[in-house]
């Protein structure tokens, strides 16, 4: 698999097409700046891979893949069905991990930010960098800490002064943005996550995108921060777990 120019990413974007809420890997990727896409030839791919850290989508003719393509791969895969046997080629204990995709309604009314949220800028680097295991992933696919409070895209509920409850967009699109939100164990079911969000989807909002949420259908936690913010049903999905657990 080979490295593709960032000047010609776009070239591959009826790979990804149409557009749909959820894991926008690609698009993420041309957007941003952060991760890459390969491909397995150049200038007619015929398998294209889109890759962020721990995050990857995937879409071609499994039949197409070489000896150790897919070598590195260890993460969270977003692929069609066809894709499913070439993964557990490559890893037999690939799983398969429900996903349950939402979107917020154009009539759907968010509160105005509350004064414990506020943006995150350079000085929280600190804070972010003392993420648990658990919620570090907030950062991943904006290629980390710096990357993220860079961007000027976070926003965090605190608790006196500090950020203890991060909402980002995880996944920015041309049409949808998929949000993330991570609270610190400590300062759960005190409606930080939900607020933090609220702050993230109203500069979504703002940018002419709709916010899409994509969680588990058995995280009970996120699905009713969705349901508090509006958020609506709009299919169910699948990611495969290469190389990793599926989280619980």
């Amino acid at each position: 698999m080979r490295p593709v120019p960032a000047d010609a990413l776009p070239q591959l974007r009826p790979w990804f097409a149409p557009e749909r809420p959820g894991p926008l890997i690609f698009e993420h990727v041309v957007r941003t700046g952060h991760g890459r896409c390969r491909v397995d030839r150049w200038p007619h791919p015929q398998v294209v891979l889109a890759e962020l850290p721990g995050n990857y989508a995937l879409r071609g003719d499994p039949a197409q893949l070489g000896p150790g393509d897919l070598d590195d791969v260890a993460g969270f895969v977003d692929a069609p069905p066809e894709w499913l046997p070439a993964l557990r080629t490559v890893d037999p204990a690939t799983g398969v991990w429900d996903r349950l995709v939402a979107v917020l309604p154009d009539d759907a009314v968010v509160s105005p930010p509350r004064d414990h949220v506020r943006l995150l800028t350079r000085a929280d680097a600190p804070a972010l960098a003392g993420l648990g295991a658990e919620d570090a992933w907030i950062h991943e696919t904006w290629g980390g800490v710096a990357g993220l409070l860079a961007a000027g895209v976070a926003y965090a509920g605190t608790v006196d002064g500090e950020p203890v409850s991060i909402a980002v967009p995880f996944y920015v699109g041309g049409e949808y943005e998929d949000i993330g939100v991570v609270t610190v164990q400590a300062h759960r079911r005190r409606g930080l996550s939900t607020a933090s969000a609220a702050a993230v989807v109203r500069d979504i909002r703002a940018r002419g995108h709709v916010p899409s949420w994509t969680t588990s259908p058995d995280n009970t936690g996120s699905l009713a921060v969705a349901a508090r913010l509006g958020f609506t049903r709009v299919r169910d999905d699948v990611l495969y777990a290469v190389r990793t657990p599926i989280p619980v």
